[in-house]
C-alpha cells in the first residue's frame, strides 16, 4: 500500500459523506483512509460503515471520546495505526478532486514535504453539491461552481486553471509552502521524528507548527496549491476562542525561536529517547 490518508472529523457527518465520495472516484488507488474521529457521535460511525461496505480501498474508523478538542491526539493515534510509509494529512470537511491523491504520490520525494490548496465555498454551495457531482466531477468545474455561486478572483483561480498554469503558480507564486492540516503529506518516519502533533495545541495553527518542526529537521516544503485541489466546505466552529489562539501562537513561536525538531506532548510523551534514530536522509 502506497499511501495513508488521514481524514480528521467532529460531528459533521453530512461533510464527511461528500469527503468520502471523493476518495471513491479517485484515479489512484493504492491506499488506506484512516478517519482520525475527535470524538463524534453514532451519525458518523454510521456514514463510515456504510462507505466500509463498498469502498474499493480500506476505511479505518479511528475514534476515541469526546473530551473537548483534542484533534492533534487523535491524528497521532492514527498515525500509528497507518500502514504505509507515506501519508497525507486532510480534513472531513475537504473533497477531493480526482486526481489529489496520484499528484500528492507523483510529486512525493525524500526530504521534502507537499502543501496543498483549496477552493473556499460558502454554506450554500457546500450544501448542494451531491454525490453525482462528485462522481461526475462537474463539482470540479469552475463554470459549474461560479453557475451554483461561486465568487471571488482566488477561489476560481485555484480551480480553473490548466495544468501547465498550475505547475506555473505552484513554481513562482510568493506563497510560502506551510504544512496545512487540509492538504499535506510526507513520509511516517518524518512525522515520527518530529513526534507528531502537539497534543497541548487546541484549534488554530496547531497544523502548522509540527510543520515548522519538520523544517527544522531540515525538510522543505513543495507547493502543490494549484495542482492538488480540494472543495473546501462551510461550517461553524464553536470551538474557536482567543485564549486557546493565542496559546498556540506562543507555541508556535517558541518552536521557531527554538529550533525544536521535538515537542514533548507528541506521540510519546517525554524527551526524545536517544536510542530513537533520523530518518536516513537526515542522519
Amino acid at each position: 500500500m502506497k499511501l495513508s490518508v488521514i481524514v480528521s472529523t467532529y460531528n459533521q457527518p453530512e461533510w464527511l459523506a461528500k469527503v468520502l465520495h471523493g476518495y471513491q472516484h479517485q484515479s489512484f488507488n493504492d491506499f488506506e483512509l484512516l478517519v482520525a474521529d475527535d470524538g463524534s457521535d453514532t451519525r458518523t460511525t454510521e456514514v463510515i460503515e456504510q462507505f466500509q461496505k463498498t469502498a474499493r480501498f480500506p476505511i479505518k474508523h479511528v475514534w476515541h471520546p469526546d473530551e473537548g478538542f483534542q484533534k492533534c491526539t487523535i491524528l497521532n493515534k492514527a498515525t500509528l495505526q497507518a500502514k504505509a510509509d507515506y501519508l497525507v494529512f486532510t480534513d472531513g470537511d475537504c473533497i477531493p478532486r480526482h486526481d489529489f491523491l496520484a499528484t500528492h504520490n507523483r510529486l512525493a520525494e525524500p526530504g521534502r514535504f507537499l502543501s496543498g490548496g483549496y477552493c473556499k465555498l460558502d454554506l450554500a454551495l457546500s450544501r448542494a453539491i451531491t454525490a453525482q457531482d462528485i462522481a461526475s466531477d462537474r463539482a470540479f468545474s469552475l463554470a459549474w461552481l461560479r453557475g451554483h455561486g461561486l465568487k471571488g478572483f482566488s477561489q476560481s483561480l485555484k480551480i480553473g486553471v490548466s495544468p501547465t498554469t498550475a505547475w506555473m503558480l505552484d513554481k513562482f507564486a510568493l506563497t510560502k509552502a506551510t504544512w496545512n492540516g487540509h492538504g499535506s503529506s510526507t513520509w511516517k518516519q518524518d512525522i515520527l521524528a518530529v513526534n507528531g502533533h502537539h497534543e497541548q495545541m487546541r484549534y488554530g495553527g496547531e497544523d502548522r507548527e509540527m510543520g515548522e518542526r519538520l523544517m527544522n529537521l531540515g525538510l522543505t516544503g513543495k507547493r502543490i496549491r494549484y495542482r492538488a485541489v480540494l472543495l473546501h466546505l462551510d461550517h461553524t466552529r464553536a470551538y474557536v476562542n482567543p485564549e486557546d489562539l493565542a496559546r498556540n501562537l506562543a507555541f508556535r513561536q517558541q518552536t521557531i525561536a527554538s529550533g525544536a525538531t521535538w515537542c514533548e506532548q507528541g506521540i510519546l510523551k517525554g524527551p526524545r529517547p536517544a536510542n530513537l534514530p533520523l530518518p536516513l536522509h537526515h542522519a
